[in-house]
């Protein structure tokens, strides 16, 4: 077995959302061998980081063409096998930042998120489903911030206590996003 179904596979969920998520990826990971690339048209792989402030009272986030929300950066794997290496490289490309630092080199959460209908690049993608890898990273709050001007048209640190204000047109996130902010204060990260 390789490393990241291994990890996949070892993950111990936080609650019963991630539980059941967990077993519709594994299980998606025992009937398709396509799951890494989007060959798949119905489930693929995708990496993110959950990027935090060094006092964890901020997000870094980027606002989303696509969707027209605030949302947390990552992308498709495309085929790569190191998913944390993904995260840092979306966080980098779509924020413009230098340094990533993961706080841990374990998976963070696990989730499977419906991605609806939409036009990229000209082209229809049909809906289908992310089977989502995250990672907790850390970014100093004072590394300059660009646009990447093909996926968003803003970036910028967000309030912890103000994610709903930003993330009202995508409740389901906001559900996953306070997820994320409960692990974070119950695992002291």
């Amino acid at each position: 077995m390789k490393m990241w179904e291994q990890q996949i596979r070892d993950y111990k969920p936080y609650n019963e959302q991630e539980e059941k998520d967990k077993a519709l990826i594994v299980g998606c990971m025992d009937t398709y061998d396509n799951l890494l690339t989007r060959e798949n048209p119905l489930a693929h792989f995708s990496s993110s980081g959950f990027i935090v402030n060094k006092t964890r009272d901020k997000v870094l986030m980027i606002h989303h063409n696509i969707y027209n929300a605030w949302s947390w950066t990552g992308g498709h794997t495309d085929g790569e096998i190191d998913f944390l290496g993904v995260a840092i490289r979306e966080a980098q490309e779509e924020t413009g930042v230098k340094e990533v630092r993961p706080i841990s080199q374990e998976i963070f959460s696990l989730d499977v998120l419906p991605v609806k209908g939409h036009i990229k690049r000209g082209e229809y993608v049909s809906a289908h489903v992310h089977l989502s890898i995250a990672y907790l990273v850390e970014v100093d709050e004072t590394e300059e911030l660009m646009i990447k001007p093909d996926e968003n048209s803003g970036v910028r640190w967000i309030a912890v206590d103000e994610l709903d204000t930003y993330v009202d047109n995508e409740p389901d996130m906001l559900i996953v996003y306070k997820k994320f902010m409960e692990k974070i204060k119950e695992f002291k990260l």
